[in-house]
């Protein structure tokens, strides 16, 4: 008598000839990408989460059944299979929006669906292309006097900050260009284990960012060579790495437990430059009248004049 494999083996053998590591070296495997973001969503939605009734006490398949999201996304199950199995070059974008709504996708996760289904055509820039920061725009962190401030680029990159966000952050100035990074920062570096109280959202946060540059930008080889050495040196980034959530850039409140002022509870903001969609602009203020507000302005006072904008 011939045995059926069990529904959770078929999905898995149907996704594997895709499902390559990130990390593997080279380009990110776009195909490989969008298999198992649409795997990881599927697999964290229940059937009484979108008005479906759960058949039978034993689910062998972890969230929603391939059968189950192609019903409600209203697309025959081999069609949303071959999706899931990373060949989206021919789906529409009405197709992409029913199954973003029945997955129930953030707009982040939406758009990094779309950026992973339907690539976009980008010109070819070179592999070594510096990232450049407008003079005006260094000329105005400089100017932010009292209020942490730095721009951000492709793959976390710090390129330019003033003297109060070394102050706060430490000066940058001091690190090889390549270590300038937040990613870099955040799961290599103890001493930022022990400057954010919540160094657990933060590492998400640093990985979901990460996540969303990958699908607009997967054959970056810096990127790829990023995501390579952290999860090779860092088990918590392997983690995260592997859940496939995705976020934007917005606005929050950070608390740091500084070695100087102690503790502070800053409120940050992120603006996405219109000239330069890939670069941020993050500034960071606190409360008027806190005690944090107070520790700006201590931090100000102190030893801030050797921190400097680096000059191109």
């Amino acid at each position: 008598m011939d045995v059926q494999p069990e529904p959770v083996q078929q999905e898995a053998e149907a996704g594997a000839a895709v499902r390559q590591p990130a990390e593997a070296g080279g380009a990110l495997d776009r195909r490989a990408e969008l298999s198992e973001f649409l795997r990881t969503r599927r697999a964290r939605l229940k059937p009484e989460d979108v008005g479906l009734p759960a058949f039978g006490r034993h689910r062998r398949v972890p969230g929603l059944r391939r059968e189950e999201l192609a019903q409600l996304a209203g697309v025959s199950v081999a069609y949303y299979t071959r999706l899931e199995q990373g060949n989206g070059r021919n789906v529409s974008a009405e197709v992409l929006d029913s199954i973003a709504r029945a997955l129930r996708l953030t707009d982040a996760e939406n758009a990094h669906l779309t950026h992973l289904a339907k690539p976009k055509q980008h010109k070819k820039k070179p592999a070594a292309r510096q990232q450049q920061v407008r003079g005006a725009l260094r000329q105005l962190l400089d100017s932010m006097e009292g209020i942490p401030a730095y721009v951000t680029g492709r793959r976390s990159d710090i390129l330019v900050w003033n003297r109060m966000a070394a102050a706060v952050f430490g000066d940058w100035s001091e690190l090889p260009a390549q270590e300038r990074n937040w990613a870099r920062l955040v799961f290599l570096r103890p001493d930022y284990r022990e400057l954010f109280v919540d160094w657990d959202q933060k590492a998400t946060d640093i990985v979901s960012y990460l996540r969303m540059d990958a699908g607009c930008h997967p054959d970056d080889p810096r990127l790829s060579a990023l995501v390579g050495e952290l999860s090779v040196k860092s088990a918590e980034f392997r983690r995260l790495w592997a859940t496939h959530d995705v976020k934007e850039k917005s606005h929050g409140t950070k608390r740091l437990r500084h070695p100087l002022v102690g503790d502070l509870t800053l409120s940050f903001e992120s603006f996405n430059l219109i000239d330069d969609s890939e670069q941020n602009l993050i500034t960071y203020h606190a409360e008027p009248g806190s005690p944090s507000a107070e520790a700006l302005r201590l931090l100000a006072s102190w030893g801030t004049d050797a921190t400097r904008v680096p000059q191109a």
